[in-house]
């Protein structure tokens, strides 16, 4: 009885231990691998951002593609260009054993142009290594220092070292250390690369069509974009479209003296600023009728907006402001609504170029950020009648000799789509996946934003595919994204490189 007793005892006792080193066998320690793996990431991003990258400048691109195409072939992962009509496309699919499921990755690895002069260091496409001194100054130090320790708060200065080759440099770190570990993940991945992102991906939908067969795929992860100010792990369920318009408004012919015409020939200036005034009201609400319409936050959704952290005096404080606008109660509620921005204005000439004339044209370039419940196409109509109403005769190319007699007011329209917008609901596959990758990794739930201000060219990805989508937002916000002095912190590169190991690891059912 007892030999029977003991052997009972024994088989249980074998089984939960078996059970135990199964549990330990699958799973991996994310932050001591990730710990192992972090010099050699660095090593990866430095290489990737030393190449030059302006999506306007296809020259660049290429060495780019090669590289990426080089990087993820070498790693056995089977790389094919997708033609478009510009530049192409680039997937790479890792086929995983018995795996029912497929996870889409996007990246895009272009980057927005670069002025040196305006950079702390002598090349933007030089990656530079450095820490914050004690009057608050970046100041470099040698890249040599990270063979003898590791800061957080150290931070690598090149342009698309956050936006966006530091999360694909992070994702091939992440999947060099799980093959080091002699892991898999569950599901098949797949990676489309972007090379055109910064100047509004044009040729993306149509190509997503031609080859949604072979992006078939079951979701869609984006890792691009910074986490929430306060520097907390964050999701991003959505990101608002673009959309985007050149006016144009004429004056005389050519420039006129002003001492002879300035009080005859109309100033196409003042009309322009007379017309884009007329848009918003003081609090910066859009005013023309209809623009908001098919908006209407539920009591559930403002307390979705309500738990993402937000000290409106510490953003004021950092943006250098005393107000804002008024479009939404809050910060986050402001971001469900589109937006009509003026991003630039040109007429004539100021400082050393500054002539006394009465202009013959002014420009203002604006863009639109679109949300689910905006159509692009009824905006614009909205925006058209409302300039009609204001006495213009809209063209869509220079005004003739005729024209210019006919109507009194004149303006060009130039207006073009990128993108519309997406959103995911937070109980969906991809969110129900990455809240359960983000527990293993931090201990904690993630912030989760509802939508993103920022755009990204995902919606053809969605519509065409049928597949939530979810960003993984890992850099860090002040990381200057294209502008002079762009950089990452290397406490959000380690973390986002645990982020990635964490969904590779994370299964899939």
């Amino acid at each position: 009885m007892l030999s029977k007793i003991s052997s009972l005892f024994l088989g249980v006792f074998l089984s939960i231990s078996l059970s135990v080193f199964a549990q330990k066998k699958k799973d991996i320690d994310l932050e001591t691998v990730t710990e192992k793996n972090l010099k050699s990431g660095i090593a990866i991003l430095n290489d990737l951002i030393s190449i030059p990258n302006d999506s306007n400048i296809p020259e660049q691109l290429w060495p780019n593609l090669e590289w990426c195409e080089r990087n993820f072939g070498r790693r056995g992962w089977k790389t094919q260009r997708l033609e478009t009509a510009g530049f192409p496309l680039m997937l790479a699919e890792m086929s995983v054993p018995k795996a029912t499921k497929t996870v889409l990755f996007y990246f895009h690895v272009d980057g927005q142009p670069v002025n040196a002069k305006q950079w702390d260091q002598e090349d933007p496409f030089g990656p530079v290594l450095k820490q914050r001194n004690s009057a608050g100054k970046w100041e470099t130090i040698p890249m040599s220092r990270l063979d003898n320790g590791f800061d957080p708060e150290w931070r690598i200065f090149a342009r698309s070292a956050s936006d966006d080759k530091g999360p694909l440099a992070m994702f091939l770190t992440a999947w060099d250390a799980l093959k080091a570990e002699g892991k898999s993940p569950n599901f098949n991945v797949k990676v489309i690369l972007d090379f055109e992102e910064e100047i509004g991906s044009p040729h993306l939908g149509p190509a997503v069509n031609m080859h949604k067969e072979k992006l078939a795929a079951d979701m869609m992860l984006i890792m691009d974009g910074p986490r929430h100010i306060s520097n907390e792990p964050t999701l991003t369920f959505g990101a608002r479209g673009i959309a985007e318009i050149t006016l144009t408004v004429y004056g005389p012919r050519n420039d006129q003296h002003s001492g002879h015409y300035g009080n005859y020939a109309p100033n196409p200036a003042f009309r322009l600023s007379q017309l884009l005034s007329s848009m918003k009201d003081d609090a910066g609400r859009v005013v023309i009728p209809g623009f908001y319409d098919g908006i209407s936050l539920t009591e559930e959704e403002k307390r979705i907006l309500a738990a993402v952290p937000h000290d409106e005096e510490t953003v004021k404080k950092s943006l250098g402001i005393g107000s804002t606008d008024k479009v939404g109660a809050t910060y986050q509620e402001s971001l469900q609504y589109p937006s009509l921005n003026i991003r630039g204005l040109y007429s004539g000439g100021v400082g050393k170029e500054a002539r006394t004339i009465v202009p013959s044209t002014a420009l203002a370039e604006i863009d639109v950020r679109l949300v689910p419940e905006s159509d692009p196409e009824r905006l614009f109509a909205l925006i058209k009648k409302h300039i009609q109403q204001q006495g213009y005769h809209i063209l869509d190319q220079d005004p003739t000799d005729e024209e210019r007699q006919k109507y009194s007011k004149l303006v060009k329209w130039q207006g073009t789509i990128s993108y519309k917008a997406f959103r995911t609901p937070f109980d969906s596959a991809p969110g129900k996946m990455l809240n359960n990758a983000y527990i293993r990794a931090f201990g904690k739930e993630p912030i989760k934003n509802r939508i993103s201000g920022g755009s990204l060219p995902i919606a053809p990805f969605v519509d065409a595919l049928q597949i939530p989508a979810v960003t993984v937002v890992t850099v860090n916000s002040d990381n200057n994204q294209h502008g002079p002095n762009e950089n990452i912190r290397l406490g959000n590169y380690k973390e986002g490189i645990k982020t990635a190991l964490a969904i590779l690891t994370e299964e899939l059912k």
